[in-house]
């Protein structure tokens, strides 16, 4: 049976997570194209894989936890917290708004992620 986008888009980052780049991979069109909010433009969903590589090798744990999650018929909108314990035992989170984009088979052909601060709470 053939997972709903929304599932689809969750299997994407628990693989992720797992280091699993194939398997992220497997997910996505042919195509897939990555955008965010960090100057360097529309890059190829390989590309993005192979930096996420080189950032996570300085992560001893990462975590995404979804916040909400929208789904119409062809794109999953979510707002995701990814909660990391750096190499050096540093701990922080960075939010995002995600869109996965879904073409036919439910494959992902493209992602915009649009990271954002969050203030902390100052204490009194």
């Amino acid at each position: 049976m053939r997972q709903n986008i929304s599932e689809t888009a969750t299997s994407f980052l628990r693989c992720l997570e797992a280091h699993d780049l194939a398997g992220c991979r497997s997910m996505c069109t042919g195509g897939a194209t990555v955008w965010q909010n960090d100057g360097q433009g529309v890059r190829a969903i390989d590309a993005t894989l192979q930096q996420f590589e080189a950032f996570a090798a300085d992560v001893d744990a990462l975590r995404y936890d979804i916040i909400r999650q929208f789904q119409n018929a062809n794109e999953v909108f979510q707002q995701q917290v990814l909660h990391l314990r750096m190499a050096d035992g540093s701990d922080s989170k960075v939010h995002a708004a995600v869109c996965f984009r879904f073409e036919g088979g439910g494959l992902i052909d493209r992602i915009e992620e649009c990271i954002y601060p969050v203030p902390t709470a100052e204490a009194p």
